[in-house]
């Protein structure tokens, strides 16, 4: 019978064997865990994204669209950021009205109005008095990548209050109609107001932009760059049944005015009309009458030219001898005196 060393039996018992495999099984892991933990910050950056390489906290590097070496935490952090291209969107929650003042808004009467945080909560002032809504989305980008990691959490409510800065003093230097189309019959009156409205966005970007280029040259930028600005005004619902009313009395007006003018079109042209009429008869009657005073008087300035002539020394008395005898004979009785002599008398004789 062979006999085994006690010292082989203890190496080769179950209990050794397993430790053995554990051992094994926990150094593979080991070394897994480091080849992991060694490659966690290498990667694929998408094209619509890039990567902020950060050494110790200090910022080493920008990585764009490709594949990314870096050394692992603790050594360096990667942080992805969107692409220098990429542009965000974000609609600004502070300028709309809160959902406690709209439940407020349908139980509110005039024995419990509502108070004033809750009444003006989502409405702007306008220059003129007024007041408006407005639902502003945001586009942007990130232009300064360390300054956007460094802000963290505070970027967007800082880019919130911002925006919000901007429409309160935009709204506050204009008036209702350069904001919104809230009075139309004005709209061909002053050209300048519309186009004032057009450029109520392009404003709003250079106002937002203005003040993120005055934090970033404080040293306390949040790394964005606005690039458009999209604006939807609106009246608050109370006043769109009064600027209706309005409008419904405008056009009603305009609509009797017009009325008016078209009668006192028809009531012109009819008085012209009869104007022209009146004037063509009085041409065609003066007309009339000129050329039968022109043939009365013909005779007559045939004979003054021809006594200015002297061509009939015995014109006139040949004249007179011509038609006294007419002149006379349609009279009833005639008594004639001499002008040289007036103690004669003239008298006509019986008809014989």
């Amino acid at each position: 019978m062979n006999s085994v060393p006690r010292g082989t039996n203890e190496l080769n018992s179950p209990w050794i064997q397993a430790g053995r495999l554990a051992f094994i099984a926990l150094y593979v892991v080991t070394l897994l865990a480091a080849l992991a933990w060694a490659l966690s910050n290498v990667r694929q950056i998408d094209p619509q994204n890039r990567a902020l390489v950060l050494h110790f906290g200090a910022l080493a590097r920008v990585q764009n669209a490709g594949l990314l070496l870096a050394w692992p935490r603790p050594f360096e952090q990667v942080v992805l950021l969107p692409a220098a291209d990429r542009v965000l969107e974000r609609r600004v929650e502070g300028l709309l009205r809160s959902a406690a003042a709209q439940d407020g808004d349908r139980v509110a009467t005039l024995a419990t109005p509502l108070n004033d945080t809750l009444a003006g909560s989502g409405y702007l002032l306008t220059g003129d008095a007024g007041v408006v809504q407005l639902d502003v989305r945001v586009f942007y980008k990130v232009s300064d990548p360390y300054a956007y990691v460094l802000q963290g959490d505070h970027v967007l409510p800082a880019l919130d209050r911002l925006v919000t800065r901007s429409a309160l003093t935009l709204a506050a230097a204009r008036d209702l109609d350069t904001i919104l189309v809230a009075r139309p019959e004005l709209l061909g009156n002053d050209h300048q107001a519309a186009e004032r409205r057009e450029r109520l966005r392009g404003d709003l970007v250079q106002s937002i932009n203005q003040r993120l280029a005055d934090l970033a040259a404080s040293g306390q930028g949040i790394g964005l760059e606005v690039t458009r600005v999209d604006v939807q005004s609106s009246l608050p619902e109370p006043a769109v049944s009064a600027f209706n009313a309005v409008l419904t009395a405008s056009q009603q007006a305009d609509k009797a005015v017009a009325n008016a003018r078209t009668e006192a079109e028809k009531l012109t042209q009819s008085a012209n009309q009869q104007a022209d009429r009146s004037l063509q008869v009085a041409h065609a009657q003066a007309s009339e009458r000129l050329a039968l005073a022109r043939a009365q008087t013909a005779t007559v300035q045939s004979l003054a030219q021809e006594q200015r002539n002297g061509t009939d020394p015995q014109m006139l008395l040949r004249i007179y001898r011509e038609r006294l005898p007419q002149i006379l004979g349609r009279a009833g009785s005639v008594t004639t005196v001499d002008p040289k002599d007036d103690s004669r008398l003239i008298i006509q004789g019986a008809e014989q």
